[in-house]
């Protein structure tokens, strides 16, 4: 690993345009960089270990570091370097650079020549990457991220489950009443994992066969707040009864064709989701 130095760069709390005067340059891959000494978010201690990591390397350190700038020790408009990436976690110069794409593909940084990458107020992020998300609830921000992305719940979901039981092929609306039968018996029977896995299928199938193609792309947001729901703790050991017959009646409401059936339901069931958030 090569230490020289190649240009300047941006000590906390100040500008890159005061030392470049210019904006040029936007790729990871052309970045210019040099060892720090005061980098804002330099931390031995923090060092991934590449074996134990449970996702890529350059995942985890791309999520670090947006959860720096998130937490605010990465302060927005002030710069690290491709350097300052390598040194801090002990990685390579190809996982520093893949790091750097990660976080530039959401908004989360800018590059530029001479200069390194610069944290960008959060919100100039892209909101809806499920990478963004996931960086926000692994953070202190979880709680106003889970509301927020529960009220996108509330306003998408009814209107997908009315409309599945208005447009969703014959073999799905047949099969919503058995996965709603199947979360039953699997909650009331305590077998929580399998209860959550019927749990996220079912609301997939919701959005999926809404007939509307934005409702479907919002799926894999829907699986993050699930999850993360069990995740941190705030679903309750055992389905609370109301919410296994409000699934029950979004699954007859979809198989006999009542829209507003369904539509009353979910929103009963994504209300009280909101609800056990904002008491959490």
């Amino acid at each position: 690993m090569s230490n020289k130095q190649e240009g300047s760069t941006t000590s906390p709390g100040h500008t890159p345009e005061a030392q470049t005067g210019n904006g040029q340059g936007q790729s990871p891959l052309s970045v210019e960089d040099s060892a720090t000494k005061d980098s804002p978010v330099q931390d031995p201690s923090t060092s991934l270990d590449p074996p134990q990591s449970p996702v890529p390397l350059h995942h985890a350190v791309a999520e670090q570091l947006a959860v720096d700038i998130i937490e605010n020790r990465w302060k927005p408009e002030t710069s690290i370097t491709l350097n300052d990436i390598q040194k801090r976690f002990s990685i390579s110069r190809t996982v520093a650079r893949e790091a750097a794409h990660t976080l530039q593909s959401a908004n989360a940084v800018i590059v530029r020549k001479r200069v390194g990458l610069i944290a960008q107020e959060l919100d100039k992020w892209l909101s809806l990457d499920t990478q963004v998300i996931e960086w926000k609830l692994h953070s202190s921000y979880r709680k106003e991220q889970l509301l927020t992305l529960t009220e996108l719940r509330l306003a998408v979901e009814p209107i997908a489950a009315g409309d599945a039981a208005l447009h969703a092929p014959m073999e799905t609306k047949a099969l919503m009443p058995v996965l709603a039968s199947e979360m039953r018996k699997n909650g009331e029977s305590n077998h929580i994992d399998e209860f959550h896995t019927l749990d996220i299928r079912f609301h997939n199938e919701v959005l999926s066969h809404s007939g509307n193609e934005l409702f479907t792309a919002l799926s894999p947001l829907v699986d993050i707040v699930l999850k993360s729901r069990v995740e941190q703790g705030l679903y309750p050991l055992k389905p609370r009864p109301d919410a296994l017959d409000a699934h029950e009646k979004v699954a007859e409401g979809i198989w006999k064709g009542d829209a507003q059936l369904a539509h009353d339901a979910m929103t009963y069931i994504v209300n009280e989701v909101r609800s056990t958030t904002q008491e959490s």
